[in-house]
């Protein structure tokens, strides 16, 4: 039996159990999300544990996964991870004392019986479902066949109600007739999931289990067998599921994508949990609120039982949000490796922290600002058909003597907005007449901050290079 450590009476105590067979996306994590705030918010402990029975299908890489994801988000935990696979004795100790209690039965029934059963049920306009023949019982007179190894079924209860207040759903009652007796082990002996998860919740003293409402359907089953294990179940809440715009469920068949992608992507950890935070949960009108704020205001009260749609284009806005709040020199820093990606050396240019303040307004992602930014790194080559339609006739003399007065131009924004303007007056042009043509020829594009930022912080030296280079003149 794996040790744990000594719980504090009426400590709160959740966990997220994920099951290592893919990568996890927004929906799979938001079920960590909520139990973490929720232990956060309460001074409580936050479990992670892996169950990783399906040992066909879980993998080392997916587990990485996970732990990079959570790490990511600041999703702590207190305890774990702890792993099923290296709890098989304990499952395997409390099977044999529910079959000696009599909690628990061995069940010879072979597959091709099982199905002739439930064909037969369906036939009939019943619900399939496992008959009973081999539970316990003074009608029970069938001798154990040879050579065949038992499946062990828990002995659930045949009359009353399973009933339990969810702190999603509300009041739930579900029959014990509805239930027929479950599986706890298969017949080489490897314990299912929900009897595993029973045995670990209650190891574990876990007090509210916060999952996908996927769950609802085991809900009565487990709280069926923690009663008979002489225990009291934890408080569930189950979270309505997340979907996609065009309301299927979000999964990887249906455009989920790895949470660490949108890392890579460009997005800010407590974006993406303040996004995530409002998928299924809201205080008040809040919509963009810090890490900390979410852990003072979350509660179960405030979780809906409505699914909810995953919206892309809202995930952007808040992350948006999330940049422009950010102080200057965090967000530089947060920057660096994305123009490090982009090939480019951070110490040619001006420092990523002031390039970030130039940016923040206007871009979504810090993929979208490191390639925005990058014309004051890398010396930018602008489409011959935007060098033609912003750099005329009229426009170029004014140019040249911008390049001329820039030798000795006061290098501050406000003197060299001040000079774009007197020069665009003097040649009889509009300010933008100016302006256009010269973020052409130093930035590349026509699409920038203001001009005079731009020059200000790129420097006199490769502002002047850049406009002789374009104007084909002599520095």
């Amino acid at each position: 039996m794996s040790s744990f450590p000594p719980v504090s009476p009426g400590s709160v105590r959740t966990r997220f159990a994920p099951s290592p067979t893919g990568f996890i996306h927004l929906g799979n994590i938001r079920s960590a999300l909520f139990p973490w705030a929720f232990a956060r918010g309460q001074r409580g402990i936050f479990i992670l544990r892996i169950e990783d029975t399906d040992t066909e299908r879980s993998t080392p890489e997916a587990v990485q996964a996970i732990l990079g994801a959570m790490e990511w988000l600041g999703l702590d935990y207190d305890e774990g991870p702890y792993y099923q696979m290296q709890r098989m004795e304990r499952y395997r100790a409390v099977i044999a004392q529910m079959v000696e209690r009599g909690l628990a039965y061995r069940c010879y029934t072979m597959p091709a019986e099982l199905d002739a059963m439930r064909a037969a049920q369906m036939s009939r306009g019943e619900k399939p479902r496992y008959d009973g023949r081999w539970r316990p019982g003074p009608a029970l007179a069938l001798p154990p066949p040879a050579g065949v190894a038992p499946v062990i079924r828990f002995k659930n209860p045949l009359a009353g109600t399973v009933r339990w207040d969810d702190g999603v759903k509300g009041p739930i009652a579900i029959d014990n007739a509805e239930l027929d007796d479950l599986v706890i082990a298969r017949s080489d002996g490897t314990p299912t999931y929900n009897f595993c998860v029973v045995v670990d919740d209650l190891d574990m003293q876990i007090t509210h289990v916060i999952r996908g409402d996927d769950h609802v359907n085991n809900t009565p089953r487990q709280i069926n067998i923690i009663r008979a294990l002489g225990a009291e179940p934890p408080v569930y809440a189950h979270l309505p599921t997340v979907l996609t715009p065009e309301g299927e469920k979000l999964s990887k068949r249906h455009g989920a994508r790895s949470v660490l992608q949108y890392r890579d992507d460009g997005y800010l950890p407590e974006a993406v949990v303040n996004y995530l935070a409002r998928l299924g949960w809201s205080h008040g009108d809040d919509e963009v609120f810090s890490r900390d704020e979410f852990i003072a205001w979350f509660n179960l009260a405030g979780l809906s039982s409505a699914p909810g749609r995953f919206d892309a284009d809202k995930l952007r806005w808040v992350n948006h949000e999330h940049i422009k709040r950010l102080p200057d020199d965090e967000l530089g820093r947060r920057l660096l490796p994305y123009l490090e990606r982009t090939g480019i050396d951070p110490q040619s240019g001006p420092s990523a922290g002031r390039v970030a303040v130039l940016f923040r307004d206007r871009v979504s992602t810090l993929v979208e600002m490191a390639e925005a930014a990058r014309y004051f790194y890398v010396t930018p080559h602008a489409p011959a058909d935007v060098l033609a339609t912003h750099l005329t006739d009229a426009s170029r003399p004014a140019l040249v003597a911008l390049h001329a007065q820039f030798a000795d131009l006061c290098w501050t924004r406000d003197a060299i907005g001040t000079a774009i303007k007197a020069n665009a007056a003097h040649h009889g042009l509009k300010p933008g007449q100016v302006m256009m043509p010269l973020r052409v020829l130093v930035a590349g594009s026509a699409q920038t901050p203001a001009i005079d930022a731009v020059l200000a912080l790129l420097g006199r030296v490769p502002a002047r290079e850049r406009l002789a280079a374009g104007l084909d003149i002599d520095h």
